[in-house]
């Protein structure tokens, strides 16, 4: 994952092991001083909240563990259903989940949405989330958003993002939770690079800027490299970045079966220290 780093309900009854992150700058920071470097996997394949499955959990658990995963993405869930138990096994097995906050119903753009929204229903709903899952130590960061601006064309949905956070942060404050920081994850959209990630990580107050930014890249297929993938390109818009940017997504459409040499550049010397 790009980067300095490489992406009420039931929830008050659990009880962790780890330490929560929190953002310092351009870097992710545990509570207790280390540096946090992201390495895991995108965990959603169907509509299911995979949090709400607790003997699947159990099993990816433990193989994520031995591949020495320290994070999961999760796309959408159920706040009504209880998650304690996936929870729970994820932190004993050292890893974070990092949470997107809308539903298949609380887009702020995407299919059938021809304009982009933000509204009274979507807050609330993205409270309920957040509410369900604010009390895990193990829960890293919450995105706002997934690729809502995926061309050029559509990029008056920024704002609205954008305004997504600002509630958000505002939201998770008045509740008294942790400082959790709240993100949004990108689409790889070269006519909007660096722009979006810029903008979005602007203003004079903290409240109005989002905490952290995600790319999903898709651009390493095959037996590319580091200066012919764009990866190369990428690092460099990241290297002054104000807050962390990492790839909440990576991988290649087109080429099978996959060969992870982007890994290797993302946790190695070519991007780990950016």
């Amino acid at each position: 994952m790009l980067s300095r780093l490489a992406l009420g309900l039931l929830a008050g009854q659990a009880v962790s092991a780890l330490p929560t992150i929190s953002t310092k700058g351009s870097k992710f920071f545990t509570s207790d001083g280390n540096q946090f470097f992201l390495k895991g996997v995108a965990y959603q394949l169907t509509e299911d909240d995979p949090l709400a499955q607790p003997t699947q959990c159990a099993l990816d658990a433990a193989l994520m563990k031995e591949l020495g995963a320290n994070s999961i993405r999760v796309y959408h869930v159920d706040s009504t259903a209880s998650h304690d138990d996936c929870m729970k096994t994820f932190d004993d097995a050292g890893i974070y989940i990092w949470l997107d906050l809308d539903t298949f119903s609380t887009y702020i753009m995407g299919p059938g949405i021809a304009t982009p929204v933000w509204n009274s229903t979507m807050y609330e709903a993205y409270g309920q989330v957040m509410d369900a899952f604010h009390n895990y130590d193990n829960l890293a960061g919450f995105f706002v958003g997934n690729e809502v601006l995926t061309t050029a064309e559509n990029s008056n949905a920024a704002p609205y993002v954008k305004a997504a956070g600002r509630d958000m942060k505002s939201y998770r404050d008045s509740k008294g939770y942790r400082n959790i920081p709240i993100g949004y994850s990108a689409a790889d959209v070269p006519s909007l690079r660096p722009m979006l990630q810029n903008y979005l990580a602007c203003g004079s107050n903290q409240s109005e800027a989002l905490d952290f930014f995600g790319l999903n890249a898709y651009e390493w297929c095959g037996d590319s490299t580091f200066e012919q993938s764009g990866y190369q390109f990428l690092q460099q818009n990241a290297s002054d970045y104000n807050i962390p940017i990492f790839f909440s997504e990576t991988g290649c459409q087109t080429v099978k079966p996959r060969t992870f040499g982007d890994q290797a550049a993302i946790l190695g010397s070519d991007m780990s220290g950016t």
